[in-house]
């Protein structure tokens, strides 16, 4: 018999839909393969709706709602009065997801929602940056408190699985650097400018196709990435350290030039988050480096992302995949839920 799991949603937008797509193709599978029947039963979103059943939502009819007039208002279930801290209140839900948007100057609302739930002793899991970059210490020993756990894969590669590779699997071989494409879109605009676009082309494309948004200050100057190695600093080097610490700068002072003259040395420009320890200090930053060709991050293009580990006992790793996107980051919640009751 399988244990019924079930999920209080923060937030459908791209990442619970993808969640809800992947529970509607292969929940029945997990129940078999995991032991797990994992359901919806609850979803707050400000713009969309809430809807909530203690028995659970069917994640197919939640899809074809959003997906014929953006919202779930008119469905079953409709709470037209609850706000996040209600749900998690009053519903049944054993793991709230947060999903909401990204503040990574205060962490909130999502610090609120990830306390308040914790405080009522549900799990969590996020792929909300702010709240782990800023506040990740304080609410794992809160967590700890209340006997449960934090999943946050999904706040630096989306659901390539570079935490769980870094924190597990790699945790006793000395890491001693981490370096990383941690920004998708700003690897996209560097890619196309070195097939000729200039910036301002490549950066009007990106956003034409999703890949950047409509003020793009968070991708192109760093911030964005630099909120991932914050997250990797804590969760990989087990020290804290804050926004400021990270030497940031951004893609936007790179010309075609400069990319045409590294092409022609065998070059080429990415924007690179790095974690290093150096004499005893971890130092951190995001800039554009010249990588050689035969440096495993230089052929990762496009939107993709990638992270790099130099290690004492087992040398250098690279790991390459999808760092956003509906299904990969509904996919890195799943993997979240699943180590919690693994």
């Amino acid at each position: 018999m399988a244990k019924e799991v079930r999920l209080g949603l923060i937030g459908f937008g791209n990442v619970g839909q993808g969640l809800a797509q992947i529970l509607k193709e292969s929940a029945a599978e997990y129940a078999q393969r995991f032991g797990l029947d994992l359901k919806i039963v609850a979803i707050v979103d400000a713009l969309k709706g809430s809807v909530y059943d203690r028995a659970g939502l069917d994640a197919g009819l939640l899809l074809e709602k959003v997906t014929a007039d953006g919202t779930l208002h008119g469905l079953p279930g409709e709470k037209p009065g609850w706000d996040a801290l209600t749900m998690i209140r009053e519903s049944n839900a054993d793991v709230i997801v947060e999903m909401s948007y990204t503040d990574l100057k205060t962490g909130e609302p999502a610090t609120t929602h990830l306390t308040e739930a914790i405080m009522h002793k549900k799990h969590v899991v996020t792929t909300n940056k702010g709240p782990v970059a800023l506040h990740f210490a304080e609410l794992q020993k809160l967590a700890k408190a209340n006997g449960v756990q934090i999943g946050v894969e999904g706040t630096v590669m989306s659901g390539t699985p570079a935490l769980i590779l870094g924190r597990e699997s790699l945790s006793a071989a000395h890491i001693r650097k981490v370096m990383g494409i941690f920004n998708g879109t700003t690897n996209y605009i560097l890619s196309q400018m070195e097939s000729g676009m200039s910036y301002p082309v490549a950066l009007a494309e990106a956003q034409k196709l999703g890949y950047a948004e409509a003020d793009p200050t968070g991708d192109v100057e760093g911030f964005d990435a630099a909120g991932k190695v914050v997250i990797l600093a804590q969760l990989l080097m087990n020290t804290h350290i804050r926004m400021e610490d990270v030497n940031r700068s951004g893609i936007t002072g790179v010309t075609l030039e400069d990319i045409n003259t590294a092409k022609a040395n065998g070059k080429r420009w990415k924007l690179i988050g790095s974690l290093e320890w150096v004499e005893g200090k971890l130092a951190a930053s995001v800039k554009v480096q010249c990588l050689s060709f035969s440096h495993p991050l230089a052929g990762v293009s496009g939107a993709t992302n990638a992270i790099h580990f130099s290690t004492d006992y087992l040398g250098e790793v690279t790991l390459i995949g999808p760092g956003a996107g509906r299904l990969p980051t509904g996919y890195a919640v799943l993997e979240d839920i699943l180590a919690i009751y693994r």
